[in-house]
């Protein structure tokens, strides 16, 4: 009884409404609801999980999104706040907010519509076009329903989600020039944009990086080595045990306090960094159409040589730190004159 009362709170039974419209209005409130910010997703993500454990994709969403939050927050810190101008502070956030904010507005729907299936036990997937999700997804959640390949969906989950974020994000006029296109992506060697983290409440920091943040074939390819680590049975009680005790507030904080000798970063909770912000969908576009399927977007990835980056993380850390530094010192000392020649990022 207290599972179905609590289910009930997350996801709320909607009956088989007479007006379509009503029932896809419902769905999207729900939808609305959870993507507020950085928290509600990752909260949402992980809740879904817990419910249906046979979409392991939700898992390893609320995950990545925990990374999301570590990320925005970083650039409210002491370190980013010396490297980088308030001005590149704010377009970093906006793109890590707006890529985030869209997969949860395109995928959150898709965990509903499966949701509501297993309870009217019938598929619900031909509503997916009423929510602008792709018609890859609704043939890949068909295919789910009658095959039950965990890992196929996982993978098509990341497949969509990454082409789904490459052209209104990675590939939008305005981000392309001020991030991505731009000498200031040496973030994707040191800023952990391309990099992930699953902490341990034993202090240990696993994950992987990409090189090559830019290419939608990248991206995928570190997805599918994420899925593998998180699910891995070796490991994966750990970064269970470490979701279900540690409530994600997107300050780094978060797993540091488990981790032994290292440098605090001083990093803020989401709630206190940032303020509220909306989005909208002006036009959508579905990436499937007329796009041809790469065969190795489904091969199996094996795990790096060494998964865990401790050590390696908080080197970077107190890297980051020297540069951010040596940029106050340097700024300090150069003559007024020079300073407008200076590089700023």
């Amino acid at each position: 009884m207290k599972k179905f009362s609590n289910t009930y709170r997350f996801i709320p039974y909607i009956p088989e409404l007479k007006r379509r419209n009503d029932w896809i209005q419902c769905v999207n409130q729900l939808v609305n609801r959870y993507n507020q910010d950085n928290i509600s997703r990752t909260k949402a993500y992980q809740a879904f999980f817990l419910l249906h454990p046979e979409i392991k994709w939700s898992f390893l969403a609320s995950m990545v999104s925990r990374n999301a939050g570590w990320n925005m927050t970083d650039l409210k810190g002491e370190i980013f706040q010396g490297l980088l101008s308030r001005k590149t502070c704010d377009i970093l956030f906006e793109t890590y907010e707006r890529a985030n904010w869209s997969i949860f507005q395109d995928a959150f729907p898709q965990l509903l519509l499966y949701h509501y299936s297993t309870l009217y036990e019938k598929k619900m997937f031909h509503f997916f076009k009423d929510f602008h999700i792709s018609h890859f997804m609704e043939d890949e959640w068909n295919r789910f329903w009658e095959e039950r390949d965990e890992r196929r969906l996982v993978q098509s989950l990341i497949i969509n989600e990454q082409h789904l974020i490459q052209g209104p994000v990675i590939e939008h006029d305005l981000y392309k020039r001020r991030v991505f296109g731009t000498s200031l992506f040496f973030i994707e060697d040191h800023l952990h944009f391309s990099s992930v983290l699953f902490p341990t409440l034993s202090g240990d920091l696993y994950g992987a990086s990409v090189q090559g943040f830019r290419k939608v074939e990248n991206r995928i390819k570190l997805g599918n080595i994420l899925f593998e680590l998180l699910f891995h049975p070796d490991y994966h009680c750990f970064f269970l045990e470490f979701a279900l005790r540690v409530e994600h507030t997107g300050s780094r904080t978060d797993y540091e306090k488990y981790c032994r000798g290292v440098p605090d970063t001083n990093t803020p909770v989401l709630k206190k960094a940032y303020g509220e912000i909306t989005h909208n969908w002006a036009h959508h576009k579905d990436w499937s159409v007329g796009k041809i399927m790469d065969g190795n977007w489904y091969k199996k990835q094996d795990l790096p040589d060494d998964v865990i980056m401790t050590k390696w993380f908080f080197h970077k850390q107190q890297q980051l730190k020297k540069m951010a530094v040596a940029k106050k010192f340097f700024k300090g000392i150069w003559p007024s004159r020079k300073k407008k020649k200076m590089r700023t990022f």
